[in-house]
């Protein structure tokens, strides 16, 4: 076990914010974990890292980053319909889309290149063109600092929400997620229900339905919005889209009788954000370093040497002007270290 000192974090975040860690450690065996937290030279406050595409460094990092390095995947159980697969949280996810498409089980195609890694996939319930990641795993096996033991959740106790799970609330910085079990389809239903995969799809003139046809799809799609973060820095979409009351929404119809929405529950609608806040004029904004990109308002963007602090500073100010315009409170959706 090898742990550095004052390490550049710059080439392990997608926004590229170059901000020293005190303590940086490279994690490739879930057996050190104990070990480093019974190692009392090392610092108590932990950081677990993974892609990197989440997260918004605003100050130098006091503490210990591991970044997450865990490797494997393998089949837990299978039956006619159904194979659970344990992947571990170093994987890369857009690797596992390919692999599980490759074998062809489905359920995770919609999610294709959404960066990041698994262990991302519980913490954050990444989802995208109607579909979430809870609707595939089975189980999450983490690390506890506190109790210094190995703990598995169910997928009701990860309690997942929109963006949301225990990971973020009341677990949040306390353990470090090791694998992820998910139980694909042998037998696909496919979801395209999502406007635009439909359009792409005839777009590409598919004749077969596949999950692979609509992953390519759902790559096209995000390839065409979402600013590659090898050429500028970013971490994808910065705000969660609002839930708004169906009142609300009738009113704002009154004014804006274009703004777009989608089902949320019985009483409530969701808004996108982007279009939230490229109606308060931010689409294509830059000073200095700092913007929002010119295709998708929803990512703000690092076009060279920004600073965490000046992206947060940003994000607050189109909080403000969306709050102002529209009586909404936008939520942010990258975590802040």
């Amino acid at each position: 076990m090898y742990v550095s000192k004052n390490v550049s974090l710059k080439p392990y975040n997608t926004f590229g914010i170059d901000v020293a860690a005190e303590y940086f450690l490279e994690l490739n065996k879930e057996e050190l974990l104990p070990e480093i937290s019974s190692d009392n030279s090392l610092p108590q406050k932990k950081y677990a890292l993974g892609g990197g595409s989440n997260i918004l460094l605003s100050k130098p990092i006091e503490g210990l980053v591991i970044q997450n390095l865990l490797k494997g995947i393998s089949i837990e159980n299978e039956d006619e319909d159904h194979v659970w697969l344990k992947v571990a949280a170093g994987e890369i996810w857009h690797e596992l889309v390919l692999y599980a498409i490759g074998m062809g089980w489905a359920g995770i195609e919609n999610l294709a290149l959404i960066p990041g890694t698994v262990g991302a996939a519980p913490i954050q319930n990444i989802g995208a063109y109607g579909v979430e990641a809870k609707e595939t795993i089975e189980s999450v096996r983490f690390w506890h600092w506190d109790k210094k033991t190995f703990i598995t959740y169910s997928t009701a106790e990860c309690r997942f929400g929109y963006r949301d799970s225990v990971f973020k609330q009341e677990l949040k910085d306390k353990v470090f997620i090791t694998s992820v079990v998910f139980r694909l389809n042998k037998k696909p239903v496919f979801n395209t229900s999502y406007g635009p995969i439909v359009q792409e799809l005839q777009k590409m003139n598919v004749q077969d339905l596949s999950i692979k046809a609509i992953a390519e799809a759902v790559i096209a799609i995000r390839s065409s919005k979402l600013p590659d973060p090898r050429k500028i820095g970013n971490a994808g979409s910065f705000f969660k889209n609002p839930a708004i009351s169906a009142d609300h929404f009738e009113l704002l119809q009154t004014n804006y009788p274009d703004i777009p929405c989608y089902p949320f529950n019985d009483t409530n609608v969701k808004v996108p954000a982007g279009w939230l806040i490229e109606k308060c004029g931010w689409k294509g904004y830059r000073k200095d370093d700092i913007g929002v990109h010119e295709k998708q308002a929803l990512v703000l963007v690092n076009y060279g040497n920004a600073k965490g602090d000046e992206i947060w500073s940003l994000s607050a100010e189109i909080l403000e002007s969306v709050k102002m315009r529209f009586g909404i409170t936008l939520e942010r959706e990258v975590q802040v270290w």
